[in-house]
């Protein structure tokens, strides 16, 4: 039964509880698509249905991360299955808790505002947005930005962080960014802000079914 509650996994070699950070991270990408769909369907059509949908599974799922156990977490258990034959890559339980504690928190807020006062506001917005930046950078950087708070609640440095980000350490030279590869960055902003200058009329036009293009190709 304790397994059963206790937060995190016991792993020879690791001197506190751990994750498995693939997991963790499959999941965040599970979240973040449907947030994704939920909150866009929202603005642009003013469709609420799905986001709220979302958010009663998003706060049933951190319920059980938090509470009771995150190996009964729906979410995790299929990153689980979908990551199952990559190596177990280990970090800290008690930073990811307290990250999971605020998305818990938030869900909470957003349940009461958007699914049982039916409501929408600046703070509704907000929130939404805060959780789509917490989802996409764990799931597309594997940067847990509630763990970095972790450090700044506690006074306490974290221990086992994704990619090893709680520590101090000199870059290696393929981390490394030159001053060419900046440049490079710069040209690509400027590209695109000159193809929106440029092109944004055009880009507008509603495209043409293709086979329709071909067959008055062929009768001109």
């Amino acid at each position: 039964m304790k397994k059963n509650t206790r937060f995190g996994e016991t792993v020879e070699g690791y001197t506190i509880p751990v994750l498995n950070e693939r997991e963790v991270r499959a999941a965040a990408g599970i979240l973040f698509l449907f947030a994704f769909l939920a909150i866009l369907l929202a603005i642009l059509k003013g469709d609420f249905l799905l986001l709220k949908y979302f958010i009663i599974g998003f706060l049933f799922d951190f319920i059980i991360r938090v509470l009771i156990n995150p190996r009964f977490s729906p979410t995790l258990i299929i990153g689980r299955l979908i990551v199952s034959r990559q190596v177990p890559e280990y970090v800290g339980a008690a930073q990811k808790k307290f990250a999971w504690i605020i998305g818990l928190v938030l869900a909470v807020i957003m349940f009461v505002l958007i699914v049982i006062v039916n409501s929408y506001s600046v703070i509704t917005g907000l929130i939404c947005l805060i959780c789509l930046i917490f989802l996409f950078f764990e799931s597309a950087f594997g940067i847990c930005l509630g763990c970095l708070f972790y450090r700044w609640f506690y006074k306490t440095k974290a221990q086992y962080c994704p990619g090893e980000i709680c520590d101090v350490k000199n870059k290696q030279d393929i981390q490394k960014t030159s001053w060419v590869q900046l440049l490079v960055l710069v040209g690509f902003i400027v590209y695109i802000v000159l193809a929106v200058k440029f092109f944004n009329d055009p880009f507008k036009e509603k495209p043409s079914d293709l086979w329709k293009i071909i067959e008055n190709a062929r009768t001109k």
